[in-house]
């Protein structure tokens, strides 16, 4: 709170005759693992109190906005800790140009939790564990400019340092090491071993190493459509250094598009992306990925009162896809080789019930391809306007422990979580 206010003392002589609002929430997530199996140190998947503040500070010139976590972590270890989720100033300059510079949370592209060319951070290691859904997405410091015009909208987003997805690292959550089991690769967490942490090395912090996304919009009927370029490094660590003998993020540059509209009484979009891999331009590099072009549908439509179903295909279509599955079959016969063309399917259920205050949500995800599964459940009960309670599970499942699920497959969890919110 004291940082916050220090911020806010400190911007308010730009903002004039301005308005200043303060809200957020107390929480408690309580959460178990149900393999016990799971190479990790303790049963807990999360312990957490965690109390949110959130400050707006509006001006005819320009706003800030703070978003402050302080919580105590004890599931394995009792832990104090902070995080400035957003911090930021927004302003216009002229009536073309609009600045947000600061802590921010960066979202586009139109997939429900499927990402092609929303490139920035996501904490997916919040997402298995049950924490709020605004969690998925990590905070980046970052400068965005956005200019508007009759012929549409212009985003450009720099930022200075690499900011890399968060995942697993071995803790309370296990995954999968290639490395492991004298090079036949094994699920692993840190309960086997220390060397077993996940932490691999960022791109140093120079300004070749910064990341540029930019978005052209416009509508065009009634569909929001959009055009995509990144210039950066893949979010996560999929290449690896045979010397240093770590993981690495490989060199990414990304070129998409997609559409959004209302069609058949519902929702449609389309997203794609061509994902090139700069280190391995020609697909002749073992420890870097290939490059690959990836599509999606999605469908959405309220069938029933109160009950909303939504559903995706989303495909990956690997280049030189035979000189991989050489490489693969020379250096790890006995492993998983993955399809040329990955096939994703996912569902997502909502229904609200008791006027709302009751609300039951299921999510799917499927890959025929991968021959694996990951199941988010959830009930929420809202007993006020401030305080709701919610019961949920992270299920994974996979016929091979190196896939995108298939690894996770002994993180199975429950939890419990309790929130009071004020303003």
């Amino acid at each position: 709170m004291i940082v916050l206010v220090l911020l806010l003392l400190a911007v308010t002589p730009t903002f004039a005759q301005s308005d200043l609002n303060i809200s957020g929430f107390l929480q408690s997530l309580y959460g178990g693992r149900i393999d016990k199996n799971n190479p990790t140190n303790t049963e807990q998947t999360a312990s957490e109190t965690r109390l949110q503040l959130r400050l707006e500070h509006f001006g005819d010139r320009g706003e800030f906005f703070g978003r402050l976590d302080f919580y105590y972590d004890g599931a394995d270890s009792s832990q104090y800790d902070w995080e400035l989720r957003e911090g930021y100033m927004k302003f216009r300059m002229g009536n073309n140009f609009d600045f947000k510079v600061g802590r921010q949370i960066l979202t586009w592209g139109t997939g429900d939790l499927i990402f092609i060319n929303d490139v920035f951070a996501k904490d997916y290691y919040s997402l298995f564990i049950g924490r709020d859904d605004q969690y998925l997405k990590a905070p980046q410091n970052a400068l965005r400019m956005e200019y508007y015009n009759p012929l549409g909208a212009f985003s450009l987003v720099w930022t200075p340092r690499f900011e890399p997805n968060r995942l697993p690292r071995g803790e309370r959550l296990s995954y999968f090491n290639p490395m492991a089991d004298s090079g036949r690769g094994a699920i692993v967490g840190t309960a086997i071993s220390p060397s077993y942490y996940f932490d691999p090395p960022v791109p140093e912090p120079k300004f070749k190493n910064s990341e540029i996304a930019t978005r052209y919009q416009r509508r065009v009927g009634n569909f929001n459509t959009a055009l995509y370029f990144y210039h950066g490094f893949y979010k996560n660590p999929f290449g690896f250094d045979p010397v240093k003998m770590t993981a690495v993020y490989p060199k990414l540059n990304l070129y998409g598009a997609s559409l959004r509209g209302a069609v058949f009484s519902g929702v449609l979009w389309l997203e794609g992306g061509y994902y090139d891999s700069r280190q391995d331009t020609n697909g002749d590099n073992p420890f870097m990925p290939n490059s690959s072009v990836s599509g999606l549908i999605g469908f959405e439509r309220q069938v029933a009162s109160d009950l909303t179903v939504n559903a995706q295909w989303q495909l990956s279509y690997m280049l030189d896809y035979d000189t991989y599955k050489a490489q693969q079959q020379q250096t790890n016969p006995q492993g998983y080789i993955r399809d040329e063309v990955y096939h994703l399917l996912t569902s997502r259920i909502t229904q609200k019930l008791n006027s709302e205050t009751i609300i039951l949500s299921g999510f799917v995800f499927y890959s025929p391809s991968d021959a694996d599964v990951y199941a988010l459940v959830s009930a929420e009960y809202k007993y006020t306007d401030e305080i709701s309670l919610k019961v949920g599970s992270n299920i994974f499942d996979g016929k091979h422990q190196s896939t995108d699920f298939g690894q996770f497959a002994k993180n199975d969890n429950v939890y419990l979580k309790m929130t009071y919110g004020f303003q």
